[in-house]
C-alpha cells in the first residue's frame, strides 16, 4: 500500500548528491537565474531605452515608434536564440561544462555592453548576440542536470532548474525597482555582466558528467545534427519543436508585454510614472513567484499522471490565462488589479517550460542529447521572432496592446491537438 509514510521513506532513501553534482546544479541554476535576470531587464528597460536612443537614430520617440522599434529589437533576440542551435554539437563534441560555461560568458559580456550603446542598431547588435548565448544555456544547463544527477533525483531536478530562469525575473524586477528607478536603463543592464563570475565557477569546479564521458567517443563519431532528423527520431524531433514553438510564442508574448500592460493601466488608474514602474515590478515579481511555484508542482504531476497530460493541463491553464488577462481585464475600466490576479494564474502554467527540461533528455540518447535540445529549442525561438514581428505589427495598428496578445491563446488549444503524437516516457529511465 502506497502510504505517505512509504513516501516520505523513499524520499529519505534517495541516492545522495557529491559536492560535484551540488556545485554543478548550483552553477547551472544560477547562470539560468541570471539569463532570465537578463532576458527579462529588456522588456522592463524597453521603454526608457528605446525613448533615449530612437531620437539619436533619427526616429520620434512617440509610443508607435517604440512600440514597433522594441519588436523588431526582440525579434531579432529571439533570431539570436534561434542560432544557439550551435552550442548542441559542441557540447555533444566537447562537453557539457565547458560549453554551459561559453554561453553564459557570451551573454553577459554583449548584454554589459548594450549599457554603452549610443544607438538602437548598436543595442540590436548586443541584444542579438547576447541572445546568442542565452538561447544555448537552457539546453546546457538542462542536459547537464539530467545526465549529472541520479536517476531518482534529475526529475525534481528538472523542476527545481526551471525555477531559476524565473528567479531571475523576479531578480529583474528587484533591481528594476530599485537600481531601474534611480539609476537608469544602462545600469539595469550592466548588472547583466555579473553571470561572468559563475561560468568561471562552472569552468573550475565543475566535473563532466559521467554519462557523457562514457559517451564520449560514440558523440565524436556521431553526427547528431543529422541523427535527430533521420528516421529514429525525426517524429520525436519535430513534434517536440512545435510544442516548444507553442510554449515560446505564448510565454514570450505574456511575459514580454506585462510590464508594458501593467504601466498602461497603472497610468490609466491615474499613477505617475515612478509609481506605475515600481506596480510593474510588482506585477512581475508576483509573475515570478507563481511560475517558480508552477515549476515546482509540474515534475510531482508528470510523474503522477505522465507527461502528455500534464502538458495539456499547463497549455489549457495558459490559453484560458492569456485570454483572460489580455483579452478581458485589460480592458476593464478598473483593470489593474483583475489584470495581476490573472497574470499570478498565467504565471503558474507558465511553469510548462519545466516540463521540456524533464521531458526531451528523456526522449534521446546522450550521444545526441544536446543537439537534440538545442535544436527543439532554438527552432521555437526562429518561430516566436516572427509572430513577435507581427505581434508589434498588430499593436502598431490595431493601436492596442491586448488583443494582438490575446490571440496567442490560439496557439495553446492548437497544442493540445499536437500533444498526443509526443512519446511518453513515464517510468523511463534515461537512455545512455
Amino acid at each position: 500500500m502506497n502510504t505517505i509514510s512509504d513516501r516520505a521513506r523513499v524520499a529519505r532513501h534517495r541516492t545522495p548528491l557529491n559536492r560535484s553534482q551540488i556545485a554543478g546544479f548550483w552553477g547551472a541554476w544560477a547562470g539560468w537565474t541570471l539569463d532570465g535576470m537578463d532576458s527579462f531587464i529588456y522588456a522592463l528597460v524597453l521603454t526608457p531605452a528605446l525613448t533615449e536612443l530612437l531620437p539619436r537614430s533619427g526616429y520620434a520617440a512617440t509610443p508607435a515608434n517604440v512600440g514597433l522599434a522594441g519588436s523588431i529589437l526582440f525579434a531579432l533576440f529571439l533570431v539570436g536564440w534561434g542560432l544557439s542551435f550551435i552550442w548542441g554539437p559542441l557540447a555533444d563534441r566537447f562537453g557539457r561544462t565547458k560549453v554551459l560555461a561559453g554561453t553564459i560568458f557570451t551573454f553577459a559580456i554583449f548584454t554589459g555592453l548594450s549599457a554603452l550603446s549610443q544607438n538602437v542598431w548598436e543595442l540590436a547588435i548586443f541584444r542579438f548576440i547576447a541572445g546568442v548565448g542565452i538561447g544555448g544555456e537552457w539546453a546546457l544547463a538542462g542536459t547537464y542536470v539530467a545526465e549529472a544527477w541520479p536517476e531518482d533525483r534529475r526529475k525534481m531536478g528538472a523542476g527545481y532548474l526551471q525555477t531559476g530562469y524565473y528567479a531571475g525575473f523576479f531578480l529583474a524586477a528587484a533591481l528594476n525597482y530599485t537600481i531601474g528607478v534611480h539609476y537608469g536603463w544602462r545600469a539595469m543592464f550592466l548588472t547583466g555582466a555579473v553571470p561572468v563570475f559563475v561560468a568561471i565557477l562552472i569552468l573550475l569546479r565543475v566535473k563532466e558528467p559521467e554519462k557523457w564521458q562514457k559517451a564520449e567517443p560514440n558523440a565524436v563519431r556521431s553526427r547528431p545534427l543529422r541523427e535527430i532528423l533521420g528516421p529514429v527520431y525525426r517524429r520525436r524531433t519535430w513534434v517536440a519543436c512545435a510544442l516548444l514553438t507553442i510554449a515560446i510564442i505564448g510565454l514570450w508574448a505574456g511575459a514580454v508585454y506585462e510590464p508594458s500592460a501593467v504601466i498602461q493601466l497603472a497610468t490609466r488608474a491615474g499613477m505617475g510614472k515612478a509609481d506605475a514602474i515600481r506596480t510593474a515590478s510588482i506585477a512581475t515579481g508576483l509573475l515570478s513567484i507563481s511560475t517558480v511555484l508552477g515549476c515546482l508542482a509540474l515534475p510531482p504531476l508528470a510523474e503522477r499522471i505522465g507527461r502528455k497530460k500534464t502538458l495539456a493541463i499547463y497549455f489549457a491553464g495558459m490559453a484560458v490565462a492569456i485570454a483572460g488577462s489580455f483579452g478581458w481585464s485589460f480592458y476593464m475600466p478598473n483593470g489593474l488589479v483583475p489584470f495581476i490576479a490573472w497574470l499570478c494564474v498565467l504565471g503558474f502554467f507558465g511553469g510548462n517550460f519545466a516540463l521540456f527540461s524533464l521531458w526531451l533528455p528523456e526522449q534521446f540518447e546522450t550521444r545526441v542529447r544536446a543537439t537534440a535540445f538545442a535544436f527543439c529549442t532554438s527552432f521555437g525561438r526562429f518561430v516566436g521572432a516572427g509572430v513577435n514581428f507581427l505581434l508589434g505589427a498588430a499593436v502598431l495598428h490595431m493601436h492596442t496592446l491586448g488583443i494582438p496578445v490575446a490571440l496567442t491563446a490560439l496557439a495553446f488549444v492548437v497544442g493540445l491537438f499536437i500533444i498526443p503524437f509526443a512519446p511518453e516516457t513515464k517510468g523511463e529511465v534515461l537512455p545512455q
